[in-house]
């Protein structure tokens, strides 16, 4: 597995989070505060430079209106059209 930040997987993953929280219609800045976070964060997740944790995904997700279950869908289904691998089971 690769230990890099920028694998096009978490590039992709990085992706769908800047495009679910503009579907919610929330800016970064608001997405921060009702995460109790800074903008500069959700920035660097965006950017693909920071990660996050399962719990913070599952957090994030809350608040942009979605499930933790159709976040990883929909990055799974994007995997898949941009002939990503296929994660294990």
């Amino acid at each position: 597995m690769e230990k890099s930040i920028y694998t096009p997987k978490h590039l992709a993953f990085a992706k769908l989070l800047r495009e679910t929280r503009k579907t919610a219609g929330l800016t970064q800045t608001e997405l921060a505060e009702k995460l109790c976070t800074t903008q500069s964060i959700v920035s660097k997740w965006e950017r693909g430079e920071l990660r996050l944790d399962f719990v913070q995904v599952h957090g994030v997700c809350e608040v942009l209106g979605t499930t933790l279950s159709a976040f990883a869908l929909e990055f799974e289904r994007r995997l898949r059209t941009k002939g990503g691998k296929r994660p294990a089971r």
